[in-house]
């Protein structure tokens, strides 16, 4: 069982994104969200980093606070 405490950069290196500090602000800046848009209907996501996060939520998984931090930076536009 994983117990390290998850980050937003850890976050962005399961996803496979760039996840230095300018990466992850950049990937937010680019793609916001309009609010009726869900985090995980995005389309800017590979089935794979889809699936990562659906299967977050349906798990109640550990990382789930760093993904909803994530969900409203992508709506905080």
């Amino acid at each position: 069982m994983d117990t390290s405490a998850h980050t937003m950069t850890s976050l962005f290196d399961q996803l496979g994104l760039d996840s230095s500090d300018e990466g992850i602000k950049s990937f937010i800046k680019a793609h916001q969200l309009p609010p009726e848009t869900k985090i995980t209907a995005a389309t800017f996501w590979s089935d794979g980093q889809r699936q990562f996060i659906k299967e977050c939520y349906q798990n109640d998984a550990d990382w789930i606070p760093v993904v909803d931090d994530l969900n409203a930076q992508l709506h905080n536009d």
